[in-house]
């Protein structure tokens, strides 16, 4: 979510191209960082979803690098394709894939 904020805000003062950089090497970081360690936490709860979940991970992921490497090639018209893509990570990915194995992990949590 901050993320997204600190785009759009830089977006709406016409500082987007200064800091889209910055914010995908920070967003490449954080996805392999949270995606290990959420596919820990889920592995060790036994998810049994555990291995589509890991799939849409390998795919986010991906979408990533593409979206660092458009942006290492000058592309232009990346912030706003950026912006939307993590718009809809927020409300695709965390906001409905990961609620999906919240039950799994507070019955693994109360033993």
């Amino acid at each position: 979510m901050e993320t997204l904020n600190e785009l759009h805000d830089a977006m709406m003062k016409g500082q987007a191209k200064g800091v889209t950089g910055a914010i995908l090497r920070n967003l490449v970081a954080y996805t392999h960082e949270h995606f290990r360690a959420e596919e820990a936490m889920l592995a060790s709860a036994n998810y049994p979803g555990l291995a589509a979940h890991r799939a849409l991970h390998v795919e986010l992921a991906k979408q990533v690098n593409g979206y660092m490497s458009r942006f290492e090639h000058g592309e232009i018209t990346l912030n706003l394709h950026l912006l939307k893509f993590l718009r809809d990570w927020l409300t695709n990915h965390i906001q409905k894939a990961d609620r999906a194995y919240g039950a799994c992990l507070a019955a693994h949590s109360d033993r």
